[in-house]
């Protein structure tokens, strides 16, 4: 049977383990997997897009796992009641090719790409970062907030979004956390003014500029999540010639991200070669640095293997007869045979 798990499954894991434990168990899973990066089967996610957004399928599999995950963005789906985001995914068995786990991933994807920054912004960030900016405060934006404050030390969030709702509704969800301070700017330049980190989570589909050459600070790290597919950007191009500029896994940026903007041969590292000491991170205090953020499917792989323990310990989730049970493998045909009429010729 493969398990079922629901979004009321995924709140109740974070209830057990709280949101911060679980963001750095989540960021310690996908650290370990990137740390083995050479033993994964890895391609670019497969995309359909159409005027309004993209639908994607992400696969990843290693020796004993294979992972996959739909996901959609389609920024207008907030006019209709729907976020812009949704996804599910499977984990199976490669030996058999089983569908172990049949998941939600629309909160996990949020949970896990918080965790993903995290995890870079500890290898190019510069240590003692206390202040974020979080340019963007839609869906995406409390789970941020709350990793780098929990798993970096950040005190202050300076809080810019063109939907005055947007911010509104992060700051009511984040009022009452200890040692975080909420600052509300009027502008993309005044939330990034003196600020350690820069996290850039807007939107829409569309090649913008939210992050000019002009508004960078010696030492400063940019977290650019928002720009993931082709024909959307968020920063200059300024921006990533003045950085260092690390990625998930390049073929895929430099079709999706803010990369996508850059000539083939602008230099990135991937982030698995800081993470196993093949490759420099931060260098110096005054470094600009970039983490170049599209979304890899080897962190829903993580985040899948993780909620699968986690639910199994818990007792959660739930059956779910997804293959047919079989007395003779062969015959398939069986599965039908009680519900037609007689076959036998009259």
């Amino acid at each position: 049977m493969t398990t079922l798990i629901t979004p009321a499954d995924i709140a109740r894991l974070v209830a057990l383990h709280g949101l911060p434990a679980l963001l750095q168990r989540l960021a310690a899973a996908i650290e370990a997997d990137f740390r083995r990066w050479p033993e994964f089967d890895k391609v670019p996610r497969v995309a359909s897009h159409s005027r309004l957004g993209v639908i994607e399928l992400m696969p990843v599999a290693d020796a004993e796992h294979y992972s996959f995950k739909y996901v959609n963005g389609h920024p207008g789906n907030g006019a209709v009641g729907l976020p812009t985001v949704m996804a599910f995914g499977v984990l199976a068995d490669v030996a058999t090719g089983t569908p172990l786990l049949l998941s939600e991933l629309t909160l996990t994807t949020a949970l896990r790409t918080a965790a993903t920054s995290l995890m870079a912004a500890r290898v190019l960030a510069r240590p003692g970062s206390r202040s974020m900016a979080l340019i963007g405060n839609g869906a995406q934006a409390e789970f941020q907030a709350l990793a780098f404050h929990h798993g970096l030390g950040i005190r202050e969030l300076r809080l810019f979004d063109t939907d005055p709702a947007a911010t509104a509704k992060l700051v009511r969800n984040l009022q009452g956390v200890p040692g975080l301070a909420l600052t509300v700017c009027a502008s993309t330049a005044e939330a990034v003014r003196g600020a350690d980190i820069v996290t850039t989570l807007t939107a829409d589909k569309r090649n913008a500029v939210i992050i000019e050459p002009g508004m960078l600070e010696p030492g400063m790290h940019l977290n650019a999540v928002g720009g993931d597919c082709p024909g959307k950007t968020e920063l200059h191009p300024g921006v990533l010639e003045a950085a260092r500029v690390f990625v998930e896994y390049e073929p895929q940026t430099r079709i999706e991200g803010d990369l996508q903007q850059m000539p083939a041969d602008f230099a990135v590292t991937e982030l698995w070669r800081v993470l196993t000491g093949q490759a420099p991170g931060r260098q110096r205090a005054d470094e600009i640095t970039v983490f170049d953020s599209v979304g890899f499917a080897l962190e829903d792989f993580s985040a899948l293997r993780l909620v699968q323990q986690l639910a199994s310990e818990a007792g959660l989730g739930q059956p779910l007869a997804l293959i047919p049970a079989l007395a003779d493998p062969k015959d398939l045909f069986a599965q039908l045979r009680p519900k037609l009429p007689s076959l036998r010729a009259a």
